[in-house]
């Protein structure tokens, strides 16, 4: 147990730092890290998947998840055309190639649908991190967007989902350790309790009041809304948990105890990075909807 935590914080230690220097660079360095990022989560995707009986064209799905992410960077802050683009042909394509190469009995219908998924939803959850690290670039908001657009403004906003998913899951932990009695869905993930789950809706909602003051206000100088704040913190907690559940039950199904064996102590990329699948692209059209009012566009 206490070998399982010394890996954990040894890896905590070396990686925040890392992935604080890399989110304030930004740019294609971010780009590129978590697009190696997001092809090896597909490929853990896809190998759950081939244990649960489907097999999956990876060698399509893995790398297009990266492709994704870059696509995002190369975007203007429209990215919809390219994306969509994107996955059409990499719709087209997987169809073709399970058809060519497995024939009938190779259920290519099952391998396509389960390729095209794991490149959309690891691929296209990551790129939102990109996403917000340029969010303040919006042409739209013209000079009023200028303080989130510099290297502190868009790596606080990249910060704002992480922090606040990260605090969520600290919130869980203890809150169900210390009162945990009733579980919350143990055919799911049979070690959360329902009182885990408020904890983490509690706490959370604070914390985004807190990191809308402290980070966005003072720190930055935007006069973003404590409720709005609050708001967030709200929402991160209950999707950052549905995005747990999820790959709890995609584990579950294929048998599995973690997704891979890449981080020592926290086990492979799904592991880490579940619940951001979800949070990312909800903090990102959150704050593009919200931020602009703070800024005064």
């Amino acid at each position: 147990m206490v070998g399982e935590l010394g890996k954990r914080v040894a890896v905590a230690a070396i990686g925040i730092p890392l992935a604080v220097v890399v989110i304030y660079i930004g740019g294609w360095l971010l780009a590129l890290i978590i697009a190696v990022i997001a092809t090896m989560g597909a490929r853990e995707l896809y190998r759950m998947a081939e244990a649960g009986g489907v097999p999956p064209l990876d060698g399509v799905g893995a790398p297009l998840a990266g492709l994704f992410v870059l696509i995002a960077e190369a975007s203007a802050i429209d990215r919809a055309p390219l994306s969509w683009a994107l996955l059409i042909g990499a719709t087209l394509l997987a169809a073709a190639l399970a058809i060519w190469r497995r024939g009938v009995e190779g259920r290519p219908l099952a391998a396509s649908a389960v390729t095209i998924f794991g490149a959309v939803f690891v691929g296209g959850g990551l790129s939102y991190a990109v996403a917000l690290r340029g969010l303040g670039n919006d042409p739209t908001w013209a000079g009023a967007g200028s303080v989130v657009a510099t290297a502190t403004g868009g790596a606080i906003l990249v910060a704002m989902p992480i922090a606040l998913t990260w605090l969520g899951d600290t919130f869980a932990y203890f809150g169900g350790r210390a009162w945990g009695r009733r579980k919350l869905i143990p055919s799911v993930s049979p070690g959360k309790t329902v009182e885990g789950a408020i904890s983490s809706v509690v706490g959370t909602t604070i914390m985004g009041a807190v990191y809308a003051w402290l980070i966005l206000g003072l720190w930055l100088g935007v006069d973003y809304p404590l409720l709005l704040g609050a708001l967030a913190g709200l929402l991160v907690s209950i999707t950052a948990q549905i995005g747990d559940l999820a790959e709890s039950l995609f584990k579950r199904e294929a048998g599995v105890k973690d997704s891979g064996a890449l981080l020592p102590g926290h086990g492979g990329v799904l592991d880490r990075f579940d619940a951001l699948l979800f949070t990312l692209p909800l903090m990102y059209w959150y704050l593009r909807l919200t931020l602009p009012a703070a800024l005064g566009v």
